[in-house]
């Protein structure tokens, strides 16, 4: 663990929040990745944003692009309130604040864009706005100034037979980056171990340096993007160029089976099973941690309600997730993550299932292994997750591992 007091005082945080998300289509239609559900109350880009909040980052710019007015929303009403003197979570977006009312092109682009709101700082943190994990971020910028780095990488330890899904560095000894390369057919592990060191896309720049960087890239990249070109030009160059290894970073409050838990959801399996786990009795991601709490808009609703204690009508909820406002009236829920008032009537079972915000359930109804998205009405009787070739005929999206997305 890396700590030199307070070196988050001037640092910037951009992030990257942009994101379209194909592949966790259908959910991703009407909402950019980081704005969609996890946990049931929260939202994936509020990991980030607290991780940066609990380091004692406080400002930030989120980046926002593709279908972006649900993000902002989200961001005004619970992020940009907890702003202090000095302070903000703010979002900007091409289409309203570029000189130039482009589409990012790239990673690296989008920062270019704007670099006019980072020249005071002494440190940025770019970051990506759409995954799931918790990191004390001050830690990682410690480590940079103890490098004299201009760029430290945030790496994610992996083993070899799954190194060939990222983004791989070559380090030394020190941990001073020698090579990157995208997706390698042969990964090259780290010095005296067999793991190997994959980019979790987070960055921390010394602010000089990275205007420099970007500037002479626009030159050679319209489509600039920090995997792609950014740090090969630094590696060229001869610049001091670092991997932070995320499973030396330790928050308040951690037991030993959370350390180094990210997740990408980047689809659908990967969505439903880092929600599943959280359902776990000993679940890898702990947001029962008060010390380094997930922080996000909590509203204004009641607590969650069962009703009914009658043979075969009895409302209960056996290792779940329940948000505040909902109603499981005379129905099971097991194994579920169950978002914000839901009601969810008699005689019905939801199983091993992810529902969104206020979702109706019918009675008699039985689901399971289902996505559902919200503001959904599910009839009387209906069976979701049962027969995937009548859930199709539905019009439901079925995976090849028979999880079943609802959508309007």
């Amino acid at each position: 663990m890396y700590t030199l007091g307070n070196v988050t005082r001037n640092t910037i945080a951009m992030v990257l929040a942009g994101g379209r998300g194909e592949r966790l289509s259908p959910v991703t239609l009407n909402r950019p990745k980081p704005c969609v559900p996890f946990g049931g109350k929260y939202k994936i880009i509020d990991f980030v944003l607290s991780n940066l909040f609990n380091s004692g980052i406080k400002k930030v710019y989120v980046l926002t692009q593709y279908r972006a007015y649900e993000l902002n929303k989200h961001i005004k009403e619970s992020w940009a309130r907890w702003a202090g003197l000095g302070e903000f979570f703010d979002t900007i977006s091409p289409e309203t604040n570029s000189a130039s009312e482009e589409w990012f092109k790239g990673t690296a682009d989008a920062i270019f864009q704007f670099l006019r709101f980072i020249t005071d700082a002494d440190y940025v943190a770019i970051f990506g706005g759409d995954h799931i994990y918790k990191m004390d971020v001050s830690q990682m910028i410690s480590y940079h100034i103890l490098n004299k780095a201009d760029i430290t990488l945030a790496a994610l330890e992996v083993p070899v037979e799954e190194a060939k899904q990222f983004g791989i560095f070559s380090v030394d000894e020190d941990f001073r980056v020698t090579d990157f390369v995208e997706k390698p057919k042969e990964p090259v592990t780290i010095p005296d171990r067999d793991t190997c060191f994959a980019s979790m896309g987070n960055y921390i720049f010394s602010t000089k340096k990275l205007v420099e960087v970007l500037k002479e890239g626009k030159k050679k990249h319209a489509d600039l993007d920090f995997g792609k070109h950014v740090i090969s030009m630094m590696l060229e160059k001869g610049d001091r160029v670092f991997a932070y290894n995320f499973a030396d970073n330790l928050i308040p409050g951690m037991k030993p089976g959370e350390k180094g838990y990210w997740r990408d959801v980047g689809t659908i399996d990967t969505y439903y099973e880092a929600n599943m786990d959280l359902v776990n009795v000993v679940p890898r991601l702990n947001l029962y941690n008060y010390k380094w709490p997930i922080l996000t808009n909590q509203g204004n609703l009641p607590p969650a309600k069962t009703v009914f204690d009658e043979e075969g009508r009895r409302g209960q909820n056996l290792n779940s997730y329940i948000c505040g406002g909902c109603i499981i009236s005379g129905s099971t829920v097991r194994r579920s993550i169950i978002g914000p008032r839901c009601r969810i009537n008699s005689y019905s079972l939801v199983e091993d299932s992810i529902l969104f915000e206020n979702i109706s359930i019918g009675r008699h109804v039985k689901i399971k292994r289902a996505i559902i998205d919200k503001n959904i009405r599910i009839p009387d009787g209906v069976e979701i997750g049962y027969n995937p070739e009548a859930d199709k005929l539905q019009g439901h999206t079925v995976t090849e591992s028979g999880i079943v997305i609802v959508t309007k």
